[in-house]
């Protein structure tokens, strides 16, 4: 005879069924083996709930009985105290019902679990959370081992699905009704509708009773429980279903094979036998895990049965008196343990395998309370999530979602699944922060009536959050609040506005409230419903067209000096070549440097009337008539550009300027404009002024830095398209445009409101005729400005030499080509021959030197000679030139037609 302790509550209705479970399987076991050499001395003990008394009971079968092993105890908190005591005598503490996961086989050797971790289950509910959107969950467990063990689990499993548990209440165990009321009544203050129960079915039935009596059973509440509410588990919750309709649970997965069919069809007839005076229960888990226990124990005892080694060693030498150091080690412990765990065999809950010290379940049922049935609606395995059939094939886990599960029918006898979160019943209203505006009220405006003093709301922003409200599926009721003081004035800054909602004294801001980080660190925002981004808006100089002086403004003042030295050098050029030659481009020295300058500006209107005899001549002019062709058309289309379109040129351009100069800039009262001025464009705090409408921004700009006012206006992009609308022509926006998330709604930290609002705000911003209507009643004509949108953004209106760079860059060149060329020909034509140089002066520089002299003499503006000479004079003169001239010319002079000397006379 094998000793084992049997230490379970058997008074208790899951009690009996353990019992008639384990009294089967002994009896069953045996009646199938009967040739065994062992046999399981049971000894059965019922202590009571608390753990000492189980300890108690433990050690005194451990010290009187010299049990080898012992089965039970029932709960886990008695198995904390009881698994210390195995371990110390060696003697293998075999429980079918500790689920808690506090209570680890790894940690405690002499621990062996024939049931299922509690924390096995946390991944199918997570799943469920994860399929229904709920994003917040209040968890409900008693304050035992059992219930704080499986916290920890929870809260990671919600963590991997972006889950959170945002409330736990803790329900003693021997609580009475009142602090359970107490305790609903606090949910219901809550925000979150969604309630995770862990509890065991005592206190469980209980609570979902007291629930349905507090109205927390209708159509907005989500239930679900752990498997310890399961009628699987403990038959008794069967009598409270009417409590937990609409409920959702998970359960593990018991295959219904022939043999646990069979055992139940005989399991009812002793049970029946048994207790004739009680209604015949439901078959538990527990009951199932129990024969398995029995049936695994009375194998492994067979195995490990060694006559030598059936005692304890150390014995006693007192055995009525407890004495925790007097507790010998059991011979045959250890080794019943290793039979234990290597028993590998089919039992009446599927595969019962300890290898690991613990059994692990294949998969998990979702169950849904319906009338008095729990009905399946879906199973949860690790390998394929969620689904509404098992299938134990291993496939890839997507997130999970409603479809994956069939539909239930939820508390109140809806289909509609809950959203999860409401506003607290509990009489008051959401309280919505909205700004007192000044000016660019079309965003927000609050207004007085002069009879009664109620306030009325209108804007941008109102009708926005009035849209976002008809989109929800629920209605929010609220108050506004305005953010002011007892005159009616701003209370403070947007900052100040949205950090009320940290301090709890408003529960939302609806308004023109920009998202940044550093207010997020706070506040939660919805997604923008307003783009936004911050510019700087500067006065516009006078207007061109009104200045008499505006046929120079075309070209640039070096452009019109260029121009001045390519004429007057093109006019140089062509007198150069056509002097020597060419008789209209001889005569007194007024005359000819009225020719220079007469030529070339004649052919800017192309009136010249000269004769041109030298092809280099013609070349030059080929060019510089191209140049003064497209000079004369870009000065056309420059100049009528300059008369027809309006030119706006800014008083400012660039913000490094205004932060050199040190010029005053202003911002909107209350913005966060100002710290993006003063900490990211390192504006001095000293000369940033706050102003509050569009008129004061229209009067400090217009009086300028300088005389009291401003240089330019930062502000978000939508009130600056309010404010350029209002004063078209006469500001614009200039520089960059600093980045801002735009307009949003803000939230506590975490509220389950935003994710709803937001994907209103979406709805609402995609609809293109009900924004249009938003719109239009508050920024009509906005972008409505003729006079700038036909208007063409310059600082600089003129051409400069660089835009014609290359046509005098060609122009040039041609003429030094030219100019170089005719002067190799004359001194190639004119080159003295020896002949013609007296001896003795032969040399090359001589040569040059007489050469260039008659160069210079040909091409010299002659002056008139009557004044400083007589006729006599004049006649050497000319009687000498002509005298070099035929010498020097040769055959050229002498082949001159006698009709032209006359014409050399006059002209000389």
């Amino acid at each position: 005879m094998i000793q084992v302790g049997l230490v379970f509550g058997m008074n208790s209705p899951m009690g009996k069924v353990v019992e008639s479970c384990i009294s089967m399987a002994h009896s069953e076991f045996y009646g199938a083996h009967p040739d065994y050499r062992t046999r399981l001395s049971l000894l059965v003990r019922n202590p009571n709930d608390n753990a000492v008394d189980a300890a108690s009971t433990v050690l005194d079968l451990m010290e009187n009985e010299e049990v080898h092993a012992i089965l039970g105890p029932k709960w886990s908190s008695q198995a904390k105290f009881v698994i210390n005591l195995g371990e110390k005598a060696q003697v293998p503490i075999i429980s079918f019902s500790a689920t808690s996961p506090s209570l680890s086989p790894t940690q405690s050797h002499y621990f062996v679990r024939t049931a299922y971790d509690d924390s096995s289950q946390v991944g199918a509910l997570a799943a469920v959370v994860q399929a229904y959107g709920w994003r917040e969950i209040t968890l409900v467990y008693e304050d035992t081992e059992y219930g704080n063990g499986l916290v920890p689990y929870l809260v990671d499993a919600f963590q991997e699905v972006d889950a959170r548990i945002s409330y736990r209440s803790v329900i003693p165990l021997f609580t009475e009704n009142i602090d359970i009321v107490k305790e609903l009544n606090n949910l219901l203050t809550r925000q979150t509708r969604v309630f995770l129960v862990h509890m065991t079915a005592g206190i469980g039935s209980r609570f979902f009773a007291l629930a349905r009596d507090a109205g927390m059973m209708s159509e907005e509440f989500a239930w679900i429980v752990t498997d310890g509410l399961s009628s699987l588990l403990d038959p008794f919750i069967s009598k409270s279903l009417d409590s937990m309709q609409g409920v959702l649970g998970v359960r593990p997965h018991v295959p219904l094979s022939e043999s646990r069919r069979n055992f139940e069809e005989r399991w009812r007839k002793l049970y029946a036998e048994r207790n004739p005076h009680d209604e015949i229960a439901d078959l538990s888990l527990f009951g199932l895990w129990a024969y398995d226990t029995v049936t695994a124990l009375a194998l492994a005892g067979e195995m490990a049965w060694d006559p030598a080694k059936s005692r304890y060693l150390k014995p006693n030498t007192s055995r009525n008196k407890l004495n925790f150091s007097s507790i010998g080690i059991s011979e045959m412990g250890p080794k019943l343990l290793d039979k234990i765990l290597s028993i590998k065999s089919q039992g009446l809950t599927g595969e019962f395998n300890l290898s690991s010290g613990a059994l692990h379940p294949i998969a998990f049922e979702i169950f849904n309370v319906v009338g008095q049935n729990e009905k399946i609606i879906g199973y949860w395995t690790l390998a394929q999530g969620l689904s509404p059939e098992l299938n134990l094939s291993r496939r890839e886990v997507y997130k999970a979602s409603a479809n994956d599960l069939k539909p239930p029918t939820w508390p109140g006898e809806t289909l509609k699944p809950p959203k999860g979160w409401v506003m607290p019943i509990s009489g008051k209203k959401l309280r919505i922060g909205v700004p007192k505006k000044d000016g660019f009220d079309e965003f927000f405006k609050i207004e007085w009536d002069p009879h009664t003093g109620v306030p009325s709301y209108s804007g941008f922003a109102h009708d926005m959050f009035m849209a976002v409200l008809d989109t929800l599926p629920f209605a929010i009721p609220y108050n506004y609040i305005p953010y002011m003081n007892e005159s009616r004035q701003s209370a403070g800054t947007y900052d100040d506005m949205l950090f009320e909602i940290k301090l709890q004294k408003v529960d939302a801001v609806i308004g023109d409230t920009t998202i940044t980080a550093n207010r997020s660190s706070y506040v939660d925002f919805t997604l923008p419903y307003l783009e936004s981004g911050v510019a700087m808006v500067v006065a516009i100089k006078d207007d061109e067209r009104r200045n008499m002086w505006i046929f120079l403004k075309p070209l640039s003042w070096n452009l019109w000096l260029m121009i001045c030295v390519a004429f007057i050098s093109t006019g140089f050029v062509v007198w150069l070549l056509e002097h020597r030659t060419n008789e209209e481009f001889r005569g007194r020295r007024r005359q000819q440097l009225s020719m220079i300058f007469w030529f070339s500006f004649s052919t800017l209107v192309f009136a010249h009337r000269e004769k041109i005899g030298n092809n280099l001549t013609r070349l030059v002019l080929i060019v510089w008539v191209f140049v003064v062709l497209i000079l004369t058309q870009s000065y056309t289309a420059n100049l009528a550009s300059l008369l027809t379109v309006q030119r706006i040129t800014p008083e400012f351009v660039d913000v490094q300027d205004l932060i050199r100069n040190r010029h005053f800039v202003g911002y909107q009262k209350g913005s966060f404009v100002r710290g993006l001025l003063a900490g990211q464009l390192k504006f001095d705090e000293s000369r940033l002024i706050p102003y509050g409408s569009p008129e004061e921004y229209h009067e400090a700009l217009s009086k300028g830095s300088e005389n009291g006012g401003v240089a330019a206006i930062f502000d978000e992009l939508p009130s600056i398209k309010h404010f350029l609308a209002k004063y078209c022509n006469k500001y614009k926006t200039v520089g960059p445009t600093y980045k801002a998330d735009g307009f949003a709604f803000a939230f506590p930290l975490r509220s389950p409101l935003v994710s709803y609002i937001s994907r209103a705000i979406l709805k609402v911003t995609q609809d293109k005729a009900r924004m249009d209507g938003i719109e239009g009643r508050y920024f009509r004509g906005q972008n409505s400005c003729p006079g700038q949108d036909a208007a063409i953004f310059s600082d600089n209106l003129s051409l400069s030499v660089y835009s014609f760079g290359g046509l005098f860059i060609i122009t040039g060149v041609v003429s030094v080509s030219s100019v170089l060329i005719y002067v190799v020909l004359f001194f190639q034509s004119n080159w003295p021959s020896s002949r013609a140089i007296r001896p003795g002066d032969r040399s090359l520089r001589s040569k040059f030197s007489e050469t260039a002299n008659k160069f210079i003499r040909e091409h010299r503006l002659l002056g008139c000679p009557w004044k400083n000479g007589s006729k006599m004079a004049l006649t050497s003169q000319f009687r000498s030139m002509e005298a070099s001239t035929n010498n020097d010319v040769g055959v050229t002079a002498r082949r001159q037609n006698k009709k032209e000397r006359p014409l050399l006379m006059m002209h000389v």
